[in-house]
């Protein structure tokens, strides 16, 4: 397989474990956060909830990086080109919600998705089997 089709692959398999697990996380917020599902449907968070929404992201981020570097095989290239792709993704999410949250909270979001992308492909990264 090319390597273009495989990092291409990569990332696409890291968007969706990107929402994949952010999805099952927000889940768990919605059942364990008294009053987060209230809060979420008029996007009225308390300091808390915000952190728990960037702990989703980064949690997301993390698996998505890990996801995309065991697809393709090559760490640097497929970290790169997830981050790259999850920021252009949400500036115009973020860009549609600014009035919603507070500057740092967007500014962490998107500051931290193509680092922990990253730490995640470092994680994910097959390892050479011991033998």
């Amino acid at each position: 397989m090319p390597g273009w089709l495989r990092v291409t692959l990569a990332v696409v398999a890291g968007i969706v474990v990107w929402f994949c697990v952010a999805t099952a996380a927000n889940f768990l917020l919605r059942v364990l956060v008294d009053g987060y599902a209230d809060a979420e449907q008029a996007m009225r968070f308390t300091l808390g909830m915000m952190i728990g929404r960037l702990v989703v992201g980064a949690i997301a981020s993390i698996a998505a990086g890990a996801a995309a570097a065991w697809v393709a095989r090559r760490v640097r290239t497929a970290a790169l080109a997830l981050g790259v792709v999850l920021v252009v993704l949400f500036v115009p999410v973020h860009v549609r919600l600014w009035e919603t949250f507070p500057a740092w909270y967007h500014a962490v979001f998107l500051l931290s998705l193509a680092p922990l992308a990253w730490l995640g492909a470092r994680l994910g990264a097959r390892r050479p089997a011991q033998g």
